[in-house]
């Protein structure tokens, strides 16, 4: 008996009208609109943190990009751009815990480096970032997921110590949970005005 049945779709629809291919994701089928859309209706946590509104990816993004200024200040548009895009891949796969990405593997991985660099090339950076700057931007990101553990997601001192790295003493953040609509649009700004920023350079 012939199989008729059709391959599983691979592609992903999104508002802008592209159509982005999951497995193989071209520059230019990526938008920052869709971006920013979905990451801000991506929940940190998964969802599991105080208050009315969840933690997004988006928020996250941008504090992460601010922390990452604010530790290497000499550092260029593009370097700062790929910081706040760190998290970019999640508006088609979610932000999947660390727990759940080390039991999924590498080819969890991979798929997820596909898509960050397809996006990264949209925007006219390098495929990858260098080893430097992956462990620069890598810091930034475990200090904010500190203060994320300590404000809104229910860790003790004690405990964020033991699983995350403390900030230093004269980095202070204060986290406030957006609504989705506030925190695309605080996104979309920051990547608006690092963006610009590279075009002059």
């Amino acid at each position: 008996m012939a199989n008729n049945s059709k391959p599983p779709r691979a592609w992903q629809r999104m508002l802008s009208g592209r159509r982005l291919d999951l497995l193989d994701p071209s520059p230019f089928d990526v938008e920052i609109e869709d971006i920013a859309r979905g990451i801000a209706r991506v929940a940190r946590w998964n969802g599991q943190t105080k208050g009315d509104h969840a933690f997004s990816v988006a928020e996250h993004s941008v504090v992460v990009e601010r922390i990452f200024a604010r530790l290497n200040p000499k550092s260029s548009a593009a370097d700062r751009l790929m910081a706040l895009l760190h998290d970019s891949a999640e508006y088609v796969i979610g932000d999947m815990i660390s727990p759940f990405k080390s039991a999924l593997g590498l080819d969890y991985k991979d798929f997820e480096a596909r898509i960050e660099t397809a996006i990264h090339l949209r925007y006219g950076l390098p495929a990858k970032p260098s080893a430097r700057l992956k462990k620069t931007i890598k810091k930034a990101d475990i200090y904010c997921a500190y203060f994320e553990a300590v404000q809104i997601a229910g860790f003790s001192i004690d405990e964020a110590d033991k699983y995350f790295t403390r900030p230093p003493a004269d980095l202070r953040i204060r986290l406030r949970p957006l609504p989705v609509a506030e925190a695309e649009a605080f996104f979309l700004k920051r990547f608006e005005q690092l963006n610009r920023q590279l075009v002059k350079t």
